[in-house]
């Protein structure tokens, strides 16, 4: 007898199951594609015990006659692939054929569709059975109950979350879902308790307004950018309001929300000294290109994405992105916090994925407060942020700001006559000495100097191997180095860039950087991590004491720089209290 045998439907659906309905989120996820396939335009999830016992989406889609209702719970079975040449234009979320079955035989399911016209029919498949098909009212759109997911699996279930994960995972995926389809509205609830609503405007800024509130919508830039091969449009947030993680970096392509490392790095290079490294942009795009030039075969879960021209993606973004960020206004300003008594009648929703810190803290209280703002307002802060008066900074070089004073020997207080700005001394002048180091290594001719005294340079044996490997790169920055000793170079000229007093320092720290092998695969990036590291040795510290006079030249500097507001570690320079603002915190105004 044959040890090979084929196994049945039932186990074959189990087994894919594992790799397509991992979480609650899972089945959400396949449920709600399925509804926006379908045409939807008004998508509701309601949850019990965050999905656990039971998870039902109501749509007003286009509904499944009798036959096509059954026959979705067939393995393999899809109305969106006919023949294998439609697997290269892919224009629909779902196309698989496995959802549908996976989760049908982990649960109890309870399916009532009708399309227009047509005869209302009602299914219920338990463990993958077929218990019950008979006429059901005639509501045209389709509504799918899936309760005690992975009663039949005991297993599976221990590697559920907690209820407050899964729930934060199923917040995440319908608000990322609400981000990618503008003009649907969905509406998720947990037993009776709304959560995200969004109206369907069809306005993304309105939808990221529904979801982040006032805070975020009112500090976002827009994007429209696009080449030979790809279309782009969205919105980009300000660096005032960086989140811990990447979470909130939301990419679509083709309707479709995915995660891509390549495409994460390359927005992420996008804010290239805007921000920290540590810190991460609120994003939301929408990336439109030809369907051959993607593939989404390849997860089962289809969260990913391959490209077939990404670098021409990512050149795209990067440079879109940073072109927005330095045409735009982006000095901080303090916000008044809500009143003690305010934060008590206010409830929060569950916005946050796993990964993300969860708690009721006043600073995300403050955000759910700021929701109930104008979305008219944030709107009006976002396009006045892109007229052309603020392009190139010009806004900031009328600004006129003169010193009065500076606190704590750290920070230059300046004002002109609406505002008061708080400028830290260190990330100013190292803005200031960055961009003029930069334009240095990138200048075509270099200018160096020859040392009296030579600079001897001692290394391990494999530091020197590395030095002379890359002894070219030093060269072109202008260094005269020649080997000197066993282990050892001695540097006789440099470049005129290089802070008098500070120049053995400075020759070891770039000596480190080019041991480190880091960022030589681009040069660009190594002068701007060249740059970046001259910069903080060359300029004033902390509590190192300044005059005013001292201080306006910093400023008058600072205003020049082509972005004045983040020095080139992402920490901002400058941030500002309007008039209004500080008499709202000295109660001169009450409201």
């Amino acid at each position: 007898m044959s040890r090979i045998q084929i196994m049945s439907d039932d186990l074959a659906n189990k087994i894919a199951a594992g790799e397509v309905v991992e979480r609650i989120s899972s089945v959400v996820k396949e449920l709600v594609e399925n509804s926006i396939d379908a045409h939807s335009k008004t998508i509701i999830v309601d949850l019990e015990n965050s999905g656990t016992k039971l998870i039902k989406v109501t749509d007003d889609g286009m509904g499944m006659d009798p036959d096509d209702a059954l026959a979705a719970f067939s393995r393999h079975a899809t109305s969106k692939l006919l023949k294998e040449d439609d697997l290269f234009f892919i224009n629909t979320l779902g196309f698989r054929g496995e959802a549908l079955p996976s989760i049908a035989s982990v649960s109890k399911v309870d399916l009532r569709t009708c399309m227009k016209d047509g005869m209302g029919t009602h299914i219920i498949i338990h463990g993958g059975k077929v218990i019950t098909k008979e006429i059901s009212d005639a509501r045209v759109g389709t509504k799918m109950e899936i309760a005690d997911l992975f009663y039949n699996t005991p297993a599976r279930l221990k590697y559920l979350k907690s209820d407050t994960t899964e729930l934060a995972n199923v917040t995440s995926y319908i608000e990322k879902l609400a981000l990618s389809h503008a003009d649907i509205s969905f509406t998720l609830t947990n037993n009776a308790k709304r959560i995200v609503f969004t109206s369907g405007s069809g306005d993304l800024l309105k939808t990221i307004h529904e979801i982040y509130g006032y805070s975020v919508s009112s500090n976002m830039i827009e994007i429209k950018a696009s080449n030979y091969d790809y279309d782009l449009y969205g919105f980009i947030c300000k660096p005032s309001i960086l989140k811990s993680n990447r979470n909130h970096i939301t990419t679509i392509v083709n309707g479709r929300c995915v995660r891509n490392s390549d495409v994460n790095k390359a927005i992420n290079d996008g804010y290239f000294t805007f921000k920290p490294d540590i810190k991460y942009p609120i994003v939301v795009l929408l990336i439109n290109t030809d369907p051959t030039l993607i593939d989404v075969n390849i997860h089962p879960a289809k969260q990913d994405i391959k490209f077939s021209k990404i670098d021409s993606l990512n050149e795209l973004l990067t440079d879109s992105i940073g072109s927005a960020l330095r045409k735009t206004l982006l000095v901080p300003k303090v916000e008044v916090k809500v009143p003690e008594a305010v934060y008590n009648e206010i409830s929060m929703p569950l916005v946050y994925e796993e990964e993300e810190e969860y708690s009721s803290s006043k600073e995300q209280t403050q955000i759910n407060f700021k929701k109930l703002e104008s979305f008219d307002e944030a709107k009006e802060e976002v396009l006045e942020s892109s007229e052309p008066e603020h392009q190139e900074n010009e806004l900031v070089k009328k600004l006129e700001l003169y010193p009065v004073g500076i606190v704590m020997g750290t920070y230059i207080i300046a004002q002109n006559d609406e505002s008061m700005f708080m400028i830290d001394q260190h990330a100013a002048q190292e803005r200031i000495n960055y961009e003029r180091v930069l334009k240095a290594l990138r200048s075509d001719k270099i200018y160096t100097t020859s040392l009296l005294v030579p600079i001897t340079i001692e290394l391990t044996s494999s530091e020197f191997m590395k030095i002379k490997e890359k002894m070219s790169i030093l060269e072109e920055l202008g260094f005269n180095i020649s080997e000197f000793g066993l282990n050892t170079y001695v540097v006789k000229e440099h470049p005129t860039w290089l802070r008098e007093g500070l120049e053995t320092e400075s020759v070891r720290r770039i000596f480190e950087i080019i041991i480190e092998d880091k960022v030589l695969f681009d040069r660009a990036k190594f002068q701007n991590h060249i740059a970046a590291t001259m910069a903080c040795k060359m300029s004033v510290k902390g509590n190192e004491a300044i005059t005013l006079e001292q201080a306006q030249n910093l400023l008058e500097d600072l205003v020049l720089c082509d972005n004045p507001y983040n020095c080139p570690h992402g920490r901002p320079t400058i941030i500002s209290f309007t008039r209004y603002e500080l008499e709202r915190m000295f109660k001169r105004v009450m409201n």
